[in-house]
């Protein structure tokens, strides 16, 4: 039991490791432009790639590594991810990092879903579903750690220590993980026809769809969400970064309560409750674009600066409470729909999450490139008011 126990600890860090290794990156999006020389929308397209590449590379991951020893995968996914953070330390241009940084969150797709796949064989089955979440909650203190500390090490040392530190976590991370994982373990293949069911449910289609749509427009805001606060803002690295690890705070506070209500609520209505939180947040966010507008047509500065921070704080709370609430409630939206096809419908949710956070973060790049950085609350707006017109007219019960 004792063995169990400290490989679900080794896992959570490993979880916590990679969950930092991709959200320091936004979080030190604008340091990476200047030091790289390139604006903050080329810049934004690494958070793009790196998130291609773990939607593409998640469902084959389930796929084709089932018949790997769980302590060889997932330390080698962290000896990788070691590996590629320190190469990406030193890469000297923006276009050797592209490459680098596409190889390295590789490690990203295989290590979280198949470190659920891998808890399951480790403990006993009624203790199955405490120990999958407990894991996860490295990637919930990543959410909330990770692009803070991005921010504050890109502002004080430079984005290649960063990167650095990343390299430091994921080598840690290999270490606790092969000292813990017991030999011998594998898990069961997912056959093509699970495959082909997904797809064939066109319910499941439609949820996963919402998925992939909500992503898209969080992260056309998201991505350049630090480098978005500093031009607003103009404060210090540490108060900029105080903002972001509050949004994460209110995002595991989210995520908790739904987790304890998601039952009571209904799949569908609690996705209808994070949307509604998400679409919040953003009306919020626009509201600060308006006002930082204000002064250009004769509005008093004062005015705009007893507003901006309470609209900033208003943007956190909202936005941070639907943000991770919105993926709980789908993953248990997709499993509820066909539960005998949860493996493969839950590795595709994730590919959709990823996906649609590729999608989002070249949007808001386009966006920034042709109306500025003022024009992000507005595309995120759209997106997600689609998102929410497509997911009311799907019910889960009717499946």
């Amino acid at each position: 039991m004792e063995a169990s126990r400290s490989a679900v600890r080794a896992l959570l860090f490993g979880n916590f490791a990679i969950g930092t290794g991709v959200m320091i990156v936004p979080g030190m999006l604008g340091d990476l432009a200047d030091g790289l020389g390139v604006s903050v929308a080329s810049a934004g397209q690494l958070i793009a790639l790196a998130a291609f590449v773990t939607c593409v590379g998640a469902p084959l991951a389930a796929a084709f590594t089932s018949r790997i020893d769980r302590r060889a995968l997932l330390t080698g996914a962290l000896l990788l991810y070691t590996a590629g953070h320190a190469a990406c330390a030193l890469a000297p241009g923006y276009e050797s990092l592209a490459v680098l940084r596409a190889v390295t969150v590789v490690s990203a797709a295989v290590f979280t879903p198949q470190a659920a796949a891998t808890v399951a064989l480790l403990v006993p089955p009624a203790q199955r579903s405490s120990a999958v979440a407990s894991i996860f909650v490295g990637w919930s203190v990543a959410s909330v750690l990770g692009m803070p500390i991005g921010h504050l090490i890109g502002a004080h040392a430079g984005w290649r220590w960063g990167f650095g530190a990343a390299a430091l976590l994921a080598a840690l991370a290999s270490a606790w993980v092969a000292r813990t994982i017991p030999g011998g373990l594998t898990v069961p293949p997912l056959s093509g026809a699970a495959w082909r069911a997904v797809f064939g449910n066109r319910l499941l289609v439609g949820v996963l769809a919402v998925t992939l749509m909500s992503a898209a427009g969080q992260f056309t805001m998201f991505a350049y969400v630090a480098p978005a606060l500093d031009a607003a803002t103009h404060a210090s690295p540490e108060a900029v970064s105080a903002l972001l690890a509050l949004f994460g705070a209110f995002g595991v506070v989210g995520n908790t309560w739904m987790a304890r209500h998601v039952g009571r609520l209904g799949a569908d209505r609690a996705v209808s409750a994070s949307l509604a939180a998400i679409v919040t947040g953003v009306g919020f966010a626009m509201l600060v674009v308006l006002v930082l507008a204000a002064p250009r047509v004769g509005a008093p500065a004062a005015a705009v600066a007893w507003l901006l921070w309470p609209l900033l704080f208003a943007v956190s709370l909202s936005w941070g409470l639907g943000c991770f609430a919105m993926n709980s409630a789908q993953q248990g939206r997709v499993a509820a729909i066909a539960p005998p096809l949860a493996s493969a419908s839950i590795a595709l949710n994730t590919s959709c999450m990823y996906g649609g956070q590729a999608v989002g973060a070249a949007l808001g790049g386009a966006a920034i490139g042709t109306f500025g950085l003022g024009a992000l609350p507005f595309a995120a707006a759209m997106l997600l008011g689609a998102t929410w017109a497509l997911s009311s007219r799907l019910r889960v019960a009717h499946a």
